[in-house]
């Protein structure tokens, strides 16, 4: 799963408690789909409460590979209003990433960083955006 997709479903993670998540289609879509194993769902559905269910489903997606947040937003057909929230919300996620990571070329020297991507000097007394 993407580092912004993570930061969503972690910013988001009491409101999605609040919702009654794993009732329903929610998990049985995500084991056809392969993002939950039976032994996922098997300790999913041992925790004791509504609440305790969602927080173990939120704690195991993180892990479950690059389309686990897409497949999980696929599976709340029965939550739209959840879906559409989750779906701003990954919009309007930034996730701050070293520059090398964000495919950018970092220039290093006594007084500063030169990030050519973001054409901007940090350090000294020049700032460019």
């Amino acid at each position: 799963m993407e580092a912004r997709d993570k930061q969503v479903l972690r910013s988001l993670r009491l409101e999605l408690g609040a919702e009654v998540l794993v009732e329903g289609l929610v998990l049985q879509y995500l084991y056809q789909e392969g993002i939950l194993t039976e032994n996922h769902v098997q300790e999913i559905k041992a925790q004791t409460t509504e609440l305790r269910k969602t927080m173990m489903l939120l704690d195991i997606l993180p892990s479950r590979g690059p389309k686990a947040f897409d497949t999980f937003l696929d599976s709340l057909q029965e939550f739209p209003w959840v879906r559409e929230k989750l779906e701003k919300a990954r919009e309007e996620a930034v996730t701050e990433l070293p520059a090398e990571k964000q495919g950018s070329t970092v220039h290093e020297n006594g007084q500063g960083v030169w990030t050519e991507r973001a054409q901007c000097w940090t350090g000294g007394i020049r700032r460019w955006h």
